[in-house]
């Protein structure tokens, strides 16, 4: 998978695993991390599937309804990738923070429905349920940062109930920030989400 590694400054800091949006690049989300945790190591993948030459991590099969089967192929490839990453780049595998904006939030929620163990934690802005007929593995005590918008056409204030209710039902530890700026990933969101993971996982992702 297309991808960037930086090593980063502090090594007890979880890796960021970096999830762009349909259309964008690895490159997208790289100032996002480093307002969530600028000392971390950072993994960003662009997505291997593309709509009309947008990169996406799967396809879908109309706006807002997603080819299942590929989304589980996908999931797989990720879940696999990020092992052989660890492998190569010699970051700690149990200490992965998904950080996911649209189809890559769907992506990264993806991965915690289908493992246990893909993630300890997962920034998710704007996401919506990756599918509905899944039994959720145990997620007790991953915590799960939601940013959504109280009238984002995309992912509607329903949705992102649907999924918080989904991943506490598995045990997950979901705070969602909400705000009125649609489909949008605002400064201000970001903001939250970086205080978030400073409460979750503690100053090291500062030095």
């Amino acid at each position: 998978m297309k991808h960037i590694y930086r090593q980063g400054s502090a090594p007890g800091a979880p890796t960021l695993l970096l999830l762009h949006g349909t259309g964008g690049t690895e490159n997208d989300l790289l100032p996002l991390a480093e307002t969530v945790s600028p000392g971390s190591s950072v993994l960003s993948v662009r997505g291997s599937v593309l709509e009309n030459g947008m990169p996406r991590f799967f396809r879908r099969l109309a706006e807002g309804v997603f080819d299942l089967e590929d989304l589980e192929f996908r999931t797989k490839e990720l879940y696999d990738f990020l092992d052989s990453a660890a492998a190569e780049y010699g970051f700690d595998r149990g200490s992965v923070v998904a950080v996911g904006y649209s189809n890559g939030a769907n992506i990264a929620g993806s991965l915690l429905f289908y493992y246990a163990d893909a993630l300890k934690g997962a920034i998710l802005h704007h996401p919506m349920v990756p599918r509905r007929d899944l039994r959720l593995p145990d997620l007790s005590g991953v915590p799960v940062f939601i940013g959504a918008g109280e009238n984002d056409p995309i992912c509607t204030p329903g949705e992102t109930r649907e999924l918080q209710e989904l991943l506490e039902g598995a045990g997950a530890k979901v705070e969602v920030h909400w705000e009125r700026f649609g489909h949008r990933l605002t400064g201000t969101e970001a903001a939250a989400a970086a205080e978030w993971f400073a409460r979750r996982f503690g100053e090291g992702g500062l030095a």
